[in-house]
């Protein structure tokens, strides 16, 4: 006997929609681990506000001390100072390594390679014995008499040591990271732009910044809270920032490990605000890119309440 022809089937009603039924989907893998990962973490708080090592009292106690505070604004200044000089200098850099110029280009070049190789902390040192290393220095006629000397004794403190090992260390990341985002613009827009007789430097400003900025924000941020934990570093300097501050409290207390969640909590409250920062200026050079900016957490947090006001959409019925 024949199979009856496509066309001779009847297709099926479609039930109504009251008599749907709509069953969620399962994952019963994801639930288990999200009830591993809660237990976790009650068992990490738990340990957190029960073990008497903490020492929490000893924590409040010296969380927003004169010292402290002190510390936390010579470790904001260091961050600051480093994070403008080195992408200023980075970004004269960056323009170096994209010149025509066979010689700025392999000036530029040379110098990446070098601070990227040096660790900071010699770089650092470098700068805190330069007068060891250049007890006088003088402007004059290249290889020539020197018409005017300074002795640098007093020169380059710690403090300036500090920054300007920061500055010219971080210059060398921020050319990377200002040249990436360069390159990661179409050329043909700038020879259109040329076509039309835009000017060199409204070409830059106008069609190059604001592409380039999408990619080098988000390298950039990560730089600027890395040299923001990487101040610790002039610890060895005897400058008093917010881990120095704090390997003197406790070397004289001996409570290491709440001083040490003292510098903790100082540079996860510093680094949040950084990267809040981050945030609205990426989604403020997003605007040429997206139509509709990503939302704000507040709007994110108004909307998911809304979503939780409103009613299912779909009728949930069990089927008779």
């Amino acid at each position: 006997m024949s199979a009856p022809s496509p066309a001779l089937v009847r297709p099926e009603t479609p039930a109504p929609e009251g008599e749907l039924r709509v069953v969620p989907a399962r994952h019963p893998w994801r639930l288990v681990a999200g009830a591993v990962v809660l237990v976790l973490l009650a068992q990490f708080t738990h340990g957190l506000l029960t073990n008497p090592a903490w020492e929490w009292d000893v924590f409040f106690a010296h969380l927003a001390a004169d010292s402290v505070l002190r510390a936390v604004w010579v470790t904001v200044q260091l961050t600051v100072y480093g994070t403008v000089l080195g992408f200023a200098l980075g970004l004269v850099i960056a323009l170096m390594r994209l010149s025509r110029s066979p010689l700025l280009a392999s000036v530029a070049w040379a110098y990446v390679w070098a601070f990227r190789s040096i660790p900071l902390i010699v770089q650092l040192l470098f700068w805190f014995n330069l007068a060891y290393l250049y007890e006088e220095l003088g402007v004059g006629v290249p290889f020539g008499p020197v018409l005017w000397s300074f002795g640098t004794m007093d020169l380059v403190g710690a403090m300036s040591a500090a920054v300007i090992g920061l500055a010219l260390h971080q210059a060398a990341y921020a050319a990377e990271i200002v040249r990436g985002g360069f390159l990661s613009v179409d050329p043909g827009q700038l020879e259109a732009a040329a076509a039309l007789g835009v000017p060199r430097w409204r070409q830059v400003r106008r069609i190059v910044l604001p592409q380039a900025m999408r990619s080098v924000l988000p390298n950039a941020a990560n730089e600027i809270v890395s040299l923001f934990k990487g101040t610790s570093i002039v610890s060895v300097m005897a400058i008093g920032e917010l881990f120095y501050q704090v390997q003197v409290i406790y070397g004289r207390n001996g409570r290491v490990v709440p001083l040490l969640m003292v510098a903790t909590a100082w540079y996860v409250v510093l680094s949040t605000l950084l990267s809040v920062a981050q945030f609205y200026v990426e989604r403020h050079f997003a605007r040429g890119a997206d139509r509709t900016p990503p939302p704000t957490p507040l709007q994110r947090a108004r909307s998911f309440l809304q979503n939780l006001e409103q009613p299912f959409p779909y009728p949930l019925k069990e089927k008779r």
